[in-house]
């Protein structure tokens, strides 16, 4: 992670994702000073630091978790100026992140928790299509070779299957930038 502001041109072909300059600061304490960072499509990158450093901080910022205005400096998504009021504001634009702490609904299938807030439904009347969203959540599933049941709760899962529950809600969105916060923490 570089500071200051030497990163790549901002309109790039083939620049996923640049921030540019971002400050965040909480009371009394400056999270961010400046922070740069970019990479191109199909790059995999890895943020280390010490706890405190402000690696969540920025994917929360990236994310929409720090909402715009709540920050300086400026992101760009594939060459364009983004700036998310919320989380599903970036979720549209293709940013995905697993947080540290799952973020499932126990009680919930498989399926349930990879639509949750996009379920499919039936029109006229809006009932929710299980067996699309069942068969949708297969797809998903079968094409990054999870052998899961999308029945299945997910409160009866492992955390390393829970983990990958996560994963696929993820890419079902069909992700432009994947942020994996810590992803073996909820492992240990």
């Amino acid at each position: 992670m570089a500071t200051g502001r030497d990163a790549a041109v901002s309109g790039s072909p083939d620049t996923a994702l640049e921030m540019r300059g971002i400050v965040k600061e909480f009371p009394g304490v400056k999270a961010l000073k400046d922070v740069t960072f970019s990479c191109r499509q199909g790059e995999v990158h890895g943020l280390v630091g010490e706890n405190g450093a402000g690696k969540s901080t920025l994917m929360k910022v990236l994310s929409g978790v720090h909402p715009y205005p709540t920050y300086d400096g400026e992101i760009f998504i594939k060459g364009k100026l983004a700036r998310f009021p919320g989380t599903r504001e970036a979720e549209r634009a293709g940013i995905a992140i697993i947080h540290q702490e799952l973020n499932l609904i126990a009680e919930l299938t498989v399926a349930g928790n990879l639509f949750l807030g996009r379920e499919p439904v039936k029109r006229p009347f809006g009932i929710i299509d299980k067996k699309k969203m069942n068969a949708d959540a297969q797809k998903y599933l079968s094409a990054f070779n999870m052998n899961l049941d999308p029945g299945t709760l997910v409160k009866d899962l492992s955390v390393g299957k829970q983990q990958m529950v996560e994963i696929a809600k993820a890419l079902s969105i069909n992700a432009k930038v994947l942020v994996l916060d810590e992803p073996t923490s909820a492992l240990t």
